[in-house]
Protein backbone atom coordinates (compact mmCIF):
# COMPACT_ATOMS: atom_id res chain seq x y z
CA UNK A 1 0.00 0.00 0.00
CA UNK A 2 1.22 3.21 -0.85
CA UNK A 3 1.92 5.93 1.69
CA UNK A 4 0.42 9.15 1.93
CA UNK A 5 3.32 11.14 1.11
CA UNK A 6 3.85 8.74 -2.26
CA UNK A 7 0.31 10.13 -3.86
CA UNK A 8 0.09 13.42 -2.51
CA UNK A 9 2.87 16.34 -3.45
CA UNK A 10 1.91 18.64 -1.02
CA UNK A 11 2.30 18.74 2.87
CA UNK A 12 -0.59 17.18 4.23
CA UNK A 13 -2.20 17.68 7.26
CA UNK A 14 -2.48 13.84 9.06
CA UNK A 15 -3.49 14.54 12.29
CA UNK A 16 -4.98 16.88 14.57
CA UNK A 17 -4.88 16.34 18.79
CA UNK A 18 -7.04 17.84 20.73
CA UNK A 19 -6.87 17.63 24.66
CA UNK A 20 -4.79 21.09 25.94
CA UNK A 21 -6.68 23.44 27.72
CA UNK A 22 -4.98 26.26 26.52
CA UNK A 23 -2.37 27.53 24.11
CA UNK A 24 0.41 25.17 22.70
CA UNK A 25 3.72 26.28 23.46
CA UNK A 26 6.09 23.70 22.28
CA UNK A 27 6.03 20.57 20.64
CA UNK A 28 9.22 17.92 19.78
CA UNK A 29 8.59 14.23 18.30
CA UNK A 30 10.33 11.36 20.16
CA UNK A 31 13.51 10.10 17.95
CA UNK A 32 11.48 6.56 18.26
CA UNK A 33 8.75 7.92 16.05
CA UNK A 34 5.96 6.54 18.08
CA UNK A 35 5.35 9.56 20.39
CA UNK A 36 4.98 13.35 20.33
CA UNK A 37 5.27 15.52 23.24
CA UNK A 38 3.52 18.72 23.56
CA UNK A 39 3.23 21.85 26.39
CA UNK A 40 1.13 24.06 27.21
CA UNK A 41 -0.47 27.35 29.10
CA UNK A 42 -2.22 25.21 30.78
CA UNK A 43 0.33 23.89 33.06
CA UNK A 44 0.71 20.56 31.73
CA UNK A 45 2.57 17.83 29.46
CA UNK A 46 1.34 16.19 26.68
CA UNK A 47 2.45 12.91 24.89
CA UNK A 48 0.50 11.66 22.08
CA UNK A 49 0.86 8.29 20.72
CA UNK A 50 0.86 8.61 16.58
CA UNK A 51 -0.61 5.05 16.52
CA UNK A 52 -4.56 5.18 15.36
CA UNK A 53 -6.72 5.11 18.24
CA UNK A 54 -3.91 5.46 20.70
CA UNK A 55 -4.21 6.44 24.27
CA UNK A 56 -2.70 10.09 24.85
CA UNK A 57 -1.14 11.28 28.50
CA UNK A 58 -1.20 14.49 30.68
CA UNK A 59 1.62 14.87 32.65
CA UNK A 60 0.81 17.18 35.41
CA UNK A 61 3.77 19.09 37.96
CA UNK A 62 4.36 22.11 36.89
CA UNK A 63 2.95 25.42 38.54
CA UNK A 64 2.88 27.63 35.58
CA UNK A 65 3.27 28.25 32.07
CA UNK A 66 5.43 25.31 30.13
CA UNK A 67 7.87 27.00 27.38
CA UNK A 68 9.69 24.07 26.37
CA UNK A 69 9.67 20.43 25.85
CA UNK A 70 12.15 17.95 24.48
CA UNK A 71 13.22 14.46 24.44
CA UNK A 72 16.40 12.82 25.40
CA UNK A 73 18.20 11.07 22.10
CA UNK A 74 17.39 8.08 23.09
CA UNK A 75 13.95 9.09 23.63
CA UNK A 76 13.60 7.50 27.51
CA UNK A 77 13.35 11.17 28.80
CA UNK A 78 11.37 14.29 28.38
CA UNK A 79 12.79 17.71 29.89
CA UNK A 80 10.61 20.33 30.13
CA UNK A 81 10.84 23.77 31.24
CA UNK A 82 8.75 26.41 32.93
CA UNK A 83 7.44 29.80 33.79
CA UNK A 84 7.43 28.33 37.32
CA UNK A 85 11.29 28.63 37.81
CA UNK A 86 11.97 24.59 37.51
CA UNK A 87 12.72 22.50 34.94
CA UNK A 88 11.35 18.71 35.12
CA UNK A 89 12.80 15.46 33.85
CA UNK A 90 9.92 12.89 33.37
CA UNK A 91 9.94 9.47 32.54
CA UNK A 92 7.21 9.05 29.85
CA UNK A 93 5.46 6.32 31.33
CA UNK A 94 2.52 5.49 33.37
CA UNK A 95 4.00 6.28 36.88
CA UNK A 96 4.43 9.79 35.59
CA UNK A 97 7.53 10.28 37.86
CA UNK A 98 9.52 13.70 37.40
CA UNK A 99 12.44 14.80 38.77
CA UNK A 100 12.90 19.11 39.48
CA UNK A 101 15.99 20.89 38.76
CA UNK A 102 15.84 24.44 40.41
CA UNK A 103 18.56 27.10 39.97
CA UNK A 104 16.97 30.05 37.72
CA UNK A 105 15.63 32.86 39.58
CA UNK A 106 12.94 33.67 36.68
CA UNK A 107 10.76 32.18 34.07
CA UNK A 108 12.67 29.66 32.19
CA UNK A 109 12.45 30.18 28.69
CA UNK A 110 13.82 26.71 26.82
CA UNK A 111 15.39 24.06 27.37
CA UNK A 112 17.48 21.25 24.89
CA UNK A 113 19.74 18.17 25.29
CA UNK A 114 23.13 17.63 24.53
CA UNK A 115 23.44 15.51 21.22
CA UNK A 116 25.17 12.72 23.91
CA UNK A 117 22.09 13.28 26.02
CA UNK A 118 24.45 13.76 28.90
CA UNK A 119 23.43 17.33 29.65
CA UNK A 120 20.57 19.97 29.57
CA UNK A 121 21.06 23.78 28.78
CA UNK A 122 18.42 26.35 29.75
CA UNK A 123 17.62 29.99 28.95
CA UNK A 124 15.55 31.88 31.69
CA UNK A 125 14.73 35.59 32.18
CA UNK A 126 17.10 35.86 34.64
CA UNK A 127 19.10 37.21 31.56
CA UNK A 128 21.34 33.43 32.34
CA UNK A 129 22.38 30.31 29.92
CA UNK A 130 22.35 27.21 32.61
CA UNK A 131 23.98 23.69 31.65
CA UNK A 132 23.17 20.99 33.93
CA UNK A 133 24.17 17.49 34.71
CA UNK A 134 21.49 14.94 33.40
CA UNK A 135 23.13 11.98 35.39
CA UNK A 136 24.23 13.85 38.56
CA UNK A 137 20.79 15.26 38.24
CA UNK A 138 22.26 19.04 39.29
CA UNK A 139 23.38 22.88 38.10
CA UNK A 140 26.79 22.76 36.07
CA UNK A 141 27.91 25.94 35.38
CA UNK A 142 26.30 29.46 34.47
CA UNK A 143 26.80 31.53 30.88
CA UNK A 144 26.17 35.69 31.92
CA UNK A 145 26.78 38.15 29.07
CA UNK A 146 22.59 38.81 27.84
CA UNK A 147 21.89 41.60 29.09
CA UNK A 148 17.70 41.25 29.27
CA UNK A 149 15.61 38.05 29.41
CA UNK A 150 17.10 34.94 27.35
CA UNK A 151 14.44 33.38 25.10
CA UNK A 152 16.27 30.09 23.45
CA UNK A 153 19.43 28.29 23.85
CA UNK A 154 20.80 25.12 22.23
CA UNK A 155 23.99 23.17 22.22
CA UNK A 156 25.33 22.09 18.49
CA UNK A 157 25.79 18.71 17.36
CA UNK A 158 28.96 17.58 18.96
CA UNK A 159 28.04 20.01 21.81
CA UNK A 160 31.75 21.78 21.91
CA UNK A 161 29.14 25.18 20.98
CA UNK A 162 25.80 26.40 22.75
CA UNK A 163 23.89 29.14 20.84
CA UNK A 164 21.61 32.14 23.06
CA UNK A 165 19.00 34.55 21.97
CA UNK A 166 17.21 37.05 23.83
CA UNK A 167 15.73 40.36 24.50
CA UNK A 168 18.88 42.16 24.63
CA UNK A 169 18.96 41.91 20.77
CA UNK A 170 21.71 39.58 20.46
CA UNK A 171 22.59 36.26 19.29
CA UNK A 172 25.75 34.94 21.45
CA UNK A 173 27.78 31.59 20.66
CA UNK A 174 29.60 30.02 23.62
CA UNK A 175 32.28 27.84 24.13
CA UNK A 176 31.26 25.00 26.56
CA UNK A 177 35.17 24.17 27.48
CA UNK A 178 35.85 27.54 28.23
CA UNK A 179 32.70 29.00 28.93
CA UNK A 180 33.50 32.81 27.40
CA UNK A 181 31.24 33.96 24.24
CA UNK A 182 33.16 33.62 21.23
CA UNK A 183 30.88 35.93 19.12
CA UNK A 184 28.18 38.09 19.54
CA UNK A 185 26.00 39.09 16.49
CA UNK A 186 23.82 42.17 17.09
CA UNK A 187 21.68 42.58 13.49
CA UNK A 188 18.33 42.53 15.39
CA UNK A 189 16.29 45.47 15.76
CA UNK A 190 13.88 43.68 18.01
CA UNK A 191 14.02 40.66 20.44
CA UNK A 192 15.77 37.50 19.15
CA UNK A 193 13.00 34.88 19.78
CA UNK A 194 14.43 31.47 18.97
CA UNK A 195 17.73 30.11 17.70
CA UNK A 196 19.14 26.28 16.69
CA UNK A 197 22.16 24.69 14.87
CA UNK A 198 21.61 22.71 11.53
CA UNK A 199 22.47 19.07 11.80
CA UNK A 200 26.05 19.43 10.44
CA UNK A 201 27.02 22.20 12.74
CA UNK A 202 28.37 24.80 10.28
CA UNK A 203 25.46 27.40 10.61
CA UNK A 204 23.09 28.38 12.89
CA UNK A 205 19.62 30.38 12.12
CA UNK A 206 17.62 32.80 14.64
CA UNK A 207 14.93 34.35 14.06
CA UNK A 208 13.08 37.67 15.89
CA UNK A 209 10.10 39.55 16.69
CA UNK A 210 10.55 41.77 13.69
CA UNK A 211 9.67 38.89 11.48
CA UNK A 212 13.21 37.93 10.27
CA UNK A 213 15.03 34.76 9.75
CA UNK A 214 18.76 35.21 9.49
CA UNK A 215 21.34 32.13 8.90
CA UNK A 216 24.91 32.56 9.70
CA UNK A 217 28.26 30.33 8.52
CA UNK A 218 29.89 29.64 11.27
CA UNK A 219 33.37 28.92 9.19
CA UNK A 220 33.19 32.34 7.66
CA UNK A 221 31.17 34.16 10.81
CA UNK A 222 28.99 35.55 7.42
CA UNK A 223 25.36 35.96 7.66
CA UNK A 224 24.32 34.25 4.52
CA UNK A 225 20.84 34.31 4.01
CA UNK A 226 18.15 36.49 5.77
CA UNK A 227 14.12 35.98 4.59
CA UNK A 228 11.87 38.36 5.91
CA UNK A 229 8.73 36.24 4.82
CA UNK A 230 6.12 36.39 7.62
CA UNK A 231 3.73 39.46 8.47
CA UNK A 232 4.29 39.07 12.19
CA UNK A 233 7.08 37.79 14.94
CA UNK A 234 8.38 34.59 14.37
CA UNK A 235 8.15 32.09 17.57
CA UNK A 236 9.98 29.13 16.27
CA UNK A 237 11.19 27.25 13.53
CA UNK A 238 12.27 23.90 12.94
CA UNK A 239 15.93 22.78 10.24
CA UNK A 240 14.71 19.51 8.54
CA UNK A 241 17.45 17.01 8.99
CA UNK A 242 18.96 17.23 5.30
CA UNK A 243 19.41 20.73 6.75
CA UNK A 244 17.80 21.93 2.83
CA UNK A 245 14.43 22.97 4.20
CA UNK A 246 13.16 24.78 7.72
CA UNK A 247 9.80 25.64 8.48
CA UNK A 248 8.75 28.48 10.57
CA UNK A 249 5.59 29.42 12.93
CA UNK A 250 4.65 33.14 13.22
CA UNK A 251 2.04 35.27 15.11
CA UNK A 252 0.74 35.49 11.71
CA UNK A 253 -1.26 32.29 11.86
CA UNK A 254 1.24 30.66 9.11
CA UNK A 255 3.75 28.03 9.16
CA UNK A 256 6.06 28.30 6.19
CA UNK A 257 8.47 25.94 4.19
CA UNK A 258 11.77 27.68 3.20
CA UNK A 259 14.04 25.79 0.60
CA UNK A 260 17.29 26.57 1.87
CA UNK A 261 19.20 26.26 -1.19
CA UNK A 262 17.00 27.89 -4.01
CA UNK A 263 16.56 30.65 -1.08
CA UNK A 264 13.21 30.66 -1.61
CA UNK A 265 9.53 30.26 -0.10
CA UNK A 266 8.06 27.40 -1.01
CA UNK A 267 5.27 26.36 1.22
CA UNK A 268 2.38 28.59 3.32
CA UNK A 269 0.32 26.70 5.09
CA UNK A 270 -2.84 27.82 6.81
CA UNK A 271 -4.03 25.72 9.55
CA UNK A 272 -4.07 27.38 13.00
CA UNK A 273 -6.73 30.02 14.24
CA UNK A 274 -4.52 32.43 16.10
CA UNK A 275 -0.75 32.86 16.57
CA UNK A 276 1.27 29.65 15.53
CA UNK A 277 3.82 29.50 18.48
CA UNK A 278 5.63 26.15 17.85
CA UNK A 279 7.12 23.79 14.81
CA UNK A 280 9.55 20.78 15.07
CA UNK A 281 10.41 18.41 12.43
CA UNK A 282 10.70 14.95 13.32
CA UNK A 283 13.96 12.96 13.76
CA UNK A 284 13.55 11.25 9.88
CA UNK A 285 12.02 14.54 8.50
CA UNK A 286 9.10 12.89 6.98
CA UNK A 287 6.29 14.72 9.59
CA UNK A 288 6.09 18.11 11.57
CA UNK A 289 3.90 19.22 13.94
CA UNK A 290 2.75 22.98 14.91
CA UNK A 291 1.00 23.99 17.90
CA UNK A 292 -0.59 27.47 18.46
CA UNK A 293 -2.92 29.73 19.89
CA UNK A 294 -5.79 27.66 19.25
CA UNK A 295 -4.76 25.21 21.45
CA UNK A 296 -4.12 22.14 18.80
CA UNK A 297 -1.31 20.17 18.04
CA UNK A 298 -1.46 19.05 13.86
CA UNK A 299 0.93 16.78 12.21
CA UNK A 300 1.54 16.95 8.93
CA UNK A 301 3.07 14.67 6.61
CA UNK A 302 5.18 15.56 3.37
CA UNK A 303 7.81 14.73 0.86
CA UNK A 304 9.00 17.72 -0.49
CA UNK A 305 12.82 16.72 0.53
CA UNK A 306 11.87 13.33 -1.96
CA UNK A 307 10.72 15.40 -5.13
CA UNK A 308 12.50 18.03 -6.83
CA UNK A 309 11.95 21.55 -6.72
CA UNK A 310 11.15 21.86 -10.46
CA UNK A 311 9.06 19.36 -10.42
CA UNK A 312 6.84 20.57 -7.66
CA UNK A 313 6.71 23.94 -9.20
CA UNK A 314 5.50 21.90 -12.82
CA UNK A 315 2.76 20.55 -10.71
CA UNK A 316 1.51 23.90 -9.68
CA UNK A 317 1.88 25.45 -13.03
CA UNK A 318 -1.57 26.46 -13.08
CA UNK A 319 -1.83 28.05 -9.66
CA UNK A 320 1.72 30.13 -9.89
CA UNK A 321 2.91 32.57 -11.77
CA UNK A 322 6.58 32.22 -12.70
CA UNK A 323 8.97 33.75 -10.26
CA UNK A 324 12.17 35.51 -10.02
CA UNK A 325 15.32 32.96 -10.58
CA UNK A 326 16.54 31.81 -7.07
CA UNK A 327 19.89 33.39 -5.37
CA UNK A 328 22.50 31.42 -6.01
CA UNK A 329 24.82 33.46 -4.09
CA UNK A 330 22.96 32.20 -0.96
CA UNK A 331 24.68 28.72 -1.71
CA UNK A 332 27.97 30.05 -0.81
CA UNK A 333 28.25 33.05 1.57
CA UNK A 334 29.57 35.77 -1.08
CA UNK A 335 26.85 38.39 0.89
CA UNK A 336 23.39 38.64 2.32
CA UNK A 337 20.01 39.00 0.19
CA UNK A 338 16.67 39.73 1.81
CA UNK A 339 13.99 37.27 0.44
CA UNK A 340 10.87 38.18 0.03
CA UNK A 341 7.38 35.81 -0.55
CA UNK A 342 7.45 34.99 -4.32
CA UNK A 343 4.48 34.30 -6.26
CA UNK A 344 5.97 31.08 -6.52
CA UNK A 345 5.41 30.19 -3.37
CA UNK A 346 2.28 27.39 -2.80
CA UNK A 347 -0.44 28.31 -0.47
CA UNK A 348 -1.76 25.54 1.48
CA UNK A 349 -4.95 25.98 3.37
CA UNK A 350 -6.36 22.56 4.73
CA UNK A 351 -9.60 21.86 6.31
CA UNK A 352 -8.38 21.48 10.12
CA UNK A 353 -10.01 17.93 10.87
CA UNK A 354 -8.67 14.54 12.19
CA UNK A 355 -7.96 12.06 9.17
CA UNK A 356 -6.82 9.65 11.23
CA UNK A 357 -9.22 8.70 14.18
CA UNK A 358 -11.33 10.73 16.88
CA UNK A 359 -9.81 12.30 19.96
CA UNK A 360 -7.62 10.41 21.60
CA UNK A 361 -8.33 9.00 24.98
CA UNK A 362 -6.46 11.14 27.60
CA UNK A 363 -4.84 9.60 31.09
CA UNK A 364 -4.09 12.19 33.48
CA UNK A 365 -0.82 11.38 35.63
CA UNK A 366 0.25 13.54 38.26
CA UNK A 367 2.42 14.42 41.47
CA UNK A 368 0.85 14.90 45.24
CA UNK A 369 2.03 18.14 46.65
CA UNK A 370 4.36 17.09 48.78
CA UNK A 371 8.11 17.06 47.49
CA UNK A 372 11.41 16.59 49.18
CA UNK A 373 14.01 19.22 48.00
CA UNK A 374 17.67 18.52 48.13
CA UNK A 375 20.19 20.45 48.94
CA UNK A 376 21.82 20.57 45.21
CA UNK A 377 18.62 22.25 43.84
CA UNK A 378 16.57 19.70 42.62
CA UNK A 379 13.20 17.77 43.99
CA UNK A 380 12.38 14.23 42.99
CA UNK A 381 8.63 13.75 43.51
CA UNK A 382 6.79 10.91 43.00
CA UNK A 383 2.74 10.07 41.34
CA UNK A 384 -0.20 9.66 43.29
CA UNK A 385 -2.59 8.80 41.12
CA UNK A 386 -4.12 9.02 37.49
CA UNK A 387 -7.60 9.66 36.31
CA UNK A 388 -9.72 11.52 34.05
CA UNK A 389 -9.51 11.11 30.24
CA UNK A 390 -10.76 12.23 26.37
CA UNK A 391 -14.27 13.15 27.71
CA UNK A 392 -13.43 16.03 30.45
CA UNK A 393 -10.68 16.97 27.34
CA UNK A 394 -13.25 17.09 25.35
CA UNK A 395 -15.61 18.83 27.63
CA UNK A 396 -13.08 21.42 28.14
CA UNK A 397 -12.19 22.39 24.48
CA UNK A 398 -15.38 24.78 24.52
CA UNK A 399 -15.56 27.68 27.85
CA UNK A 400 -18.82 27.98 29.21
CA UNK A 401 -19.90 30.48 27.30
CA UNK A 402 -20.13 28.47 24.38
CA UNK A 403 -17.17 29.63 22.93
CA UNK A 404 -14.26 27.38 21.16
CA UNK A 405 -11.14 27.08 23.31
CA UNK A 406 -9.10 28.97 20.94
CA UNK A 407 -10.51 32.39 20.98
CA UNK A 408 -9.46 33.15 24.65
CA UNK A 409 -6.68 31.08 24.06
CA UNK A 410 -5.16 33.57 21.18
CA UNK A 411 -5.82 36.31 24.09
CA UNK A 412 -3.79 34.70 26.23
CA UNK A 413 -0.59 34.26 24.04
CA UNK A 414 -0.12 37.85 24.98
CA UNK A 415 0.59 36.77 28.33
CA UNK A 416 2.54 33.62 27.41
CA UNK A 417 5.18 35.71 24.99
CA UNK A 418 5.18 38.73 27.77
CA UNK A 419 3.16 39.64 30.58
CA UNK A 420 3.43 36.43 33.70
CA UNK A 421 0.69 38.64 35.45
CA UNK A 422 -1.67 38.69 33.23
CA UNK A 423 -1.19 35.03 32.28
CA UNK A 424 -1.02 33.95 36.13
CA UNK A 425 -4.07 35.40 36.27
CA UNK A 426 -5.91 33.76 33.57
CA UNK A 427 -5.29 30.44 33.86
CA UNK A 428 -7.05 27.94 35.88
CA UNK A 429 -5.39 25.65 38.15
CA UNK A 430 -6.27 21.65 37.85
CA UNK A 431 -5.48 19.31 40.59
CA UNK A 432 -6.01 15.16 39.90
CA UNK A 433 -9.10 13.21 41.95
CA UNK A 434 -9.51 9.90 42.10
CA UNK A 435 -8.05 7.03 44.62
CA UNK A 436 -4.38 8.56 45.44
CA UNK A 437 -3.36 5.18 46.39
CA UNK A 438 -2.56 3.18 43.80
CA UNK A 439 -1.95 1.59 40.45
CA UNK A 440 -4.54 -1.17 40.47
CA UNK A 441 -7.60 1.27 40.88
CA UNK A 442 -6.38 3.29 37.76
CA UNK A 443 -5.29 0.26 35.77
CA UNK A 444 -9.26 -0.99 36.49
CA UNK A 445 -9.89 2.96 35.50
CA UNK A 446 -8.40 2.71 32.05
CA UNK A 447 -9.47 -0.77 31.23
CA UNK A 448 -13.15 0.68 32.20
CA UNK A 449 -12.68 3.72 30.22
CA UNK A 450 -14.56 5.80 32.61
CA UNK A 451 -14.29 9.87 32.89
CA UNK A 452 -13.90 11.53 36.13
CA UNK A 453 -13.93 15.53 35.93
CA UNK A 454 -11.11 17.25 37.33
CA UNK A 455 -11.69 19.15 40.47
CA UNK A 456 -10.69 22.53 41.03
CA UNK A 457 -8.15 23.20 43.98
CA UNK A 458 -9.81 25.00 46.34
CA UNK A 459 -10.00 22.59 49.45
CA UNK A 460 -6.83 23.50 51.54
CA UNK A 461 -6.82 25.59 54.52
CA UNK A 462 -5.66 28.91 53.94
CA UNK A 463 -3.22 29.11 56.73
CA UNK A 464 -1.75 25.90 54.56
CA UNK A 465 -1.58 27.70 51.69
CA UNK A 466 0.22 30.70 53.39
CA UNK A 467 2.90 28.38 55.25
CA UNK A 468 3.35 26.86 51.73
CA UNK A 469 3.97 29.89 50.38
CA UNK A 470 6.62 31.03 52.86
CA UNK A 471 8.23 27.99 52.71
CA UNK A 472 8.73 27.99 48.85
CA UNK A 473 9.67 31.74 49.01
CA UNK A 474 12.23 30.90 51.79
CA UNK A 475 13.63 28.25 49.44
CA UNK A 476 13.70 30.61 46.75
CA UNK A 477 16.05 33.24 48.65
CA UNK A 478 18.22 30.30 49.99
CA UNK A 479 18.83 29.07 45.94
CA UNK A 480 20.12 32.56 45.00
CA UNK A 481 22.24 33.19 48.19
CA UNK A 482 23.89 29.52 46.93
CA UNK A 483 23.74 30.43 43.36
CA UNK A 484 25.74 34.27 44.56
CA UNK A 485 27.97 31.83 46.72
CA UNK A 486 28.73 29.36 44.02
CA UNK A 487 29.47 32.44 42.17
CA UNK A 488 31.87 34.24 44.66
CA UNK A 489 33.85 30.68 45.23
CA UNK A 490 34.76 30.35 41.95
CA UNK A 491 36.23 34.60 41.78
CA UNK A 492 37.89 33.37 45.22
CA UNK A 493 39.58 30.49 43.66
CA UNK A 494 40.35 32.51 40.81
CA UNK A 495 42.09 35.11 42.96
CA UNK A 496 43.50 32.46 45.08
CA UNK A 497 44.93 30.83 41.71
CA UNK A 498 46.46 34.35 40.83
CA UNK A 499 47.58 35.16 44.64
CA UNK A 500 49.82 31.64 44.14
CA UNK A 501 50.88 32.32 40.93
CA UNK A 502 52.71 35.51 41.51
CA UNK A 503 53.74 34.04 44.80
CA UNK A 504 55.73 31.62 42.46
CA UNK A 505 57.00 34.64 40.50
CA UNK A 506 57.96 36.20 42.98
CA UNK A 507 60.33 33.05 45.13
CA UNK A 508 61.48 32.43 41.65
CA UNK A 509 62.73 35.96 41.32
CA UNK A 510 64.18 36.07 44.61
CA UNK A 511 66.06 33.15 44.52
CA UNK A 512 67.78 33.95 41.03
CA UNK A 513 68.60 37.44 42.35
CA UNK A 514 70.34 35.72 45.65
CA UNK A 515 72.27 33.22 43.32
CA UNK A 516 73.16 36.26 41.32
CA UNK A 517 74.39 38.41 44.58
CA UNK A 518 76.76 34.56 45.49
CA UNK A 519 78.02 35.14 41.98
CA UNK A 520 79.19 38.42 41.79
CA UNK A 521 79.98 38.08 45.43
CA UNK A 522 82.46 34.90 45.06
CA UNK A 523 83.99 36.27 42.04
CA UNK A 524 84.69 39.58 43.89
CA UNK A 525 86.66 37.42 46.74
CA UNK A 526 88.41 35.26 44.43
CA UNK A 527 90.09 38.60 42.32
CA UNK A 528 93.62 39.73 43.15
CA UNK A 529 94.10 42.77 44.22
CA UNK A 530 97.01 45.29 42.85
CA UNK A 531 98.34 47.94 44.74
CA UNK A 532 100.31 50.69 43.25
Amino acid sequence: MPTMSSVMEDPTLERHFKGHKDAVTCADFNPNRKQLASGSVDKSLMIWNLAPKARAFRYVGHQDVITGVQFSPTGNLVATSSKDRTVRLWTPSMKGESTVFKAHTATVRSVAFSHDGQRLVTASDDKSVKVWSVHRQCFIYSLNQHTNWVRCARFSPDGRLIASCGDDRTVRLWDTSTKHCINCFTDYQESATFVGFNSSGTCIASSGADSTLKIWDLRTNKLIQHYQVHSAGINSFSFHPSNNYLISGSSDSTVKILDLLEGRLIYTLHGHKGAVITVAFSRAGDLFASGGADGQVLMWRTNFDTKSYQDILQQHSRRSSPGPPPHVTDIHPRGPHLHRPQPTAIQISPTVADTQSTDPHVIELGQSVHSTTLLNGQTHTTPTQAAANSHHSNANAHHSNGLPAHREASSRVGGWMGDESTSRARTTVWSQSGDGGGGRGRREEEERGQTHPLEVLSGHPSSLDSTLRHIVQQLDILTQTVSVLEERLTLTEDKLKECLLNQSQLLRDVRSSEERQRTESEETDGSPVHFT
